[in-house]
């Protein structure tokens, strides 16, 4: 699989179907190389997966992450050989272990220690490849992975890891932990907003959802964030450090800056004001894509962002 160098996250949840073949088609057609999807409250992730793959041509479709507490080992095994058969070897596996609330409270399971957990499911996969259609070669996984010994199994046991709201800082600590040669695919938020009180107002609401979750605030504080920068919604400089904003100068240094710190791919992801509507955002998308897919993400936006960011 060549991953390529730049993809897209979005949150897929709430989009319609045809809205969904809208967001991979146009993604496809500006020459993306992925599109990152997570496994929340709503679609299933390998079901999701299919669907996306089925109405595209190119495009390789990751699963960003699917949660290993959402189906056993043996499952997630046959999933992930049924859509690389069926799919030209198309889709890439992001595993991950959620949060206890995602978990627990929406799925009724135990929150057990994550990396003895990933370690012993990854296991549990490798033993259930006699029951999954056969493949030419192993189709590739990586795991979501903050802190550095969930990155250090991901860099021995998988293709690499997909680090989630972190800074090029982490980035550099993820490179040096999975070595020079596994993918390292890091998620950034961009917002195409130059007026600081304007874009700190929507990162603050974007950032709203991850504060209270133990994995994440746990990864801050090793990045140097105190209780303090993590209080009332984010101080200005973690806000800064989570969501890329300005203009196209500056969002195109943010993810440059994850390319020098050693990562091989950047999931550039849209960041909108909670509640914004998904036509407004596409509409954005395909209109001024040169700043990485910005807060309404419009067709000359897209056009131009793959080639100059």
């Amino acid at each position: 699989m060549d991953l390529g160098r730049k993809g897209v996250f979005w949150f897929t949840d709430a989009l319609t179907s045809a809205q969904l073949v809208e967001l991979a088609q146009r993604t496809e057609e500006l020459d993306y190389t992925a599109l990152w999807y997570p496994e929340a409250l709503g679609y299933e992730s390998f079901s999701l997966g299919s669907f996306l793959l089925s109405h595209t041509n190119k495009l390789i479709v990751a699963s960003g992450i699917a949660n290993i507490y959402a189906r056993d080992a043996a499952a997630t095994k046959q999933g992930q050989h049924t859509l690389a058969k069926l799919y030209g070897g198309r889709f890439l596996l992001g595993l991950g272990v959620s949060h206890p609330p995602m978990v627990e409270n929406a799925r009724g399971h135990q929150y057990r220690q994550p990396v003895a957990t990933m370690r012993a499911y990854l296991g549990d996969m490798d033993k259930a490849v006699g029951i999954a259609p056969s493949l030419d070669e192993p189709p590739p996984t990586v795991l979501a992975a903050l802190g550095p010994q969930m990155t250090a199994l991901g860099g021995r046991r998988t293709n690499g890891v997909f680090p989630y709201n972190v800074t090029p800082e982490h980035t550099a600590r993820a490179r040096a932990i999975i070595g020079p040669d596994k993918w390292l695919c890091v998620e950034q938020k961009v917002l195409l907003v130059t007026d600081p009180s304007k874009a700190r107002a929507v990162a603050r609401q974007v950032m709203t959802f991850y504060l209270p979750l133990t994995n994440y605030r746990n990864n801050w504080k090793r990045l140097g964030f105190s209780d303090e920068d993590l209080a009332r919604g984010g101080s200005d400089r973690f806000l800064d450090a989570m969501v890329a904003w300005g203009n196209e100068a500056a969002i195109r240094q943010r993810v440059q800056a994850h390319f020098d710190a050693g990562a091989s791919h950047v999931c550039i992801h849209p960041s909108t004001r909670m509640g914004s509507h998904y036509r407004t955002s596409m509409r954005s998308r395909r209109s001024r894509a040169r700043a990485a897919n910005g807060v309404s993400f419009t067709a000359r936006q897209a056009k131009t962002h793959r080639g100059r960011l």
